[in-house]
């Protein structure tokens, strides 16, 4: 399933979108925008009350998303209609582990094959402790996205050599959020990545500008962005309420402009 979306991308755009930030509605428009954009990959975040890898920007706008009764099988319904409405690039769930667990995993395989949903990335479960679900969703046809942080390169090998999809690279230990400098390890922490992974190579956590981008580019396969997006949804709030169409128009030039870098390599 999987492999039969993604596009043919030399340089991967994987942007991160909150379900129901702050509408449902105005997540599938979203979605359609970055698909249209150039995204490679949707990560479509499911909102919790105690994000531990999150930053600020993310916990708030996960907030506005359980305002209005987002969870995780809401969330995956949500992906069935972004399906519908002209998605066709792999979805991602993000979610953490307790909302998986409390949904249980017959019903949660049984809706993600229902709505076309295509990976999991849990970013509190160890990879010392992911066999179980990795397992399932190899039997339910979902990429398990595996994250790998700076560490030895022993730990980057094991990790990758079990990684499905894409590798997730975390570009700097923490929670999530815009960061204005990144860390100098983190270019040779991509090139080690880069040699132990036979999957494509990505990186996030903090990339928010041209810039950026372009100083990571050369060292992997693909960037995700997450803060720096859903910041642009914040600051568009009020006209996402009265004129949606500016809000959007809004946001896509914003994108363009920081994604550039990642075009231009294709």
């Amino acid at each position: 399933m999987y492999g039969n979306r993604l596009p043919n991308h030399s340089k991967m755009f994987i942007p991160f979108i909150m379900a129901g930030d702050p509408t449902p509605q105005f997540t599938i428009d979203l979605a359609l925008l970055l698909q249209e954009a150039g995204a490679s990959v949707i990560e479509l975040g499911v909102p919790y009350s105690d994000p531990l890898a999150d930053g600020p920007i993310i916990q708030r706008s996960s907030q506005r998303a359980l305002r209005g009764n987002m969870n995780l099988e809401n969330a995956i319904n949500l992906a069935g209609q972004m399906r519908k409405k002209g998605v066709k690039i792999p979805i991602i769930l993000f979610t953490y582990f307790n909302p998986v667990l409390q949904l249980g995993y017959e019903r949660f395989f049984a809706l993600t094959d229902k709505n076309e949903v295509d990976g999991l990335l849990v970013p509190d479960l160890p990879f010392e402790e992911s066999e179980i679900v990795r397992q399932r969703c190899q039997q339910n046809g979902l990429k398990y996205i595996s994250l790998v942080a700076p560490t030895s390169n022993e730990r980057i090998k094991l990790i990758a050599n079990n990684a499905e999809g894409f590798l997730y690279c975390v570009s700097s230990l923490g929670v999530t959020g815009i960061r204005k400098e990144l860390s100098p390890k983190v270019q040779q922490f991509l090139q080690d990545a880069m040699k132990e992974s036979n999957i494509p190579v990505a990186v996030g956590f903090g990339i928010s500008s041209a810039e950026q981008i372009k100083e990571l580019l050369p060292h992997c396969n693909g960037i995700v962005i997450g803060s720096a997006i859903i910041e642009l949804v914040e600051k568009q709030l009020s006209n996402i309420s009265t004129n949606n169409d500016v809000a959007l128009h809004f946001i896509q030039k914003q994108v363009q402009s920081m994604i550039a870098p990642i075009i231009l390599e294709r």
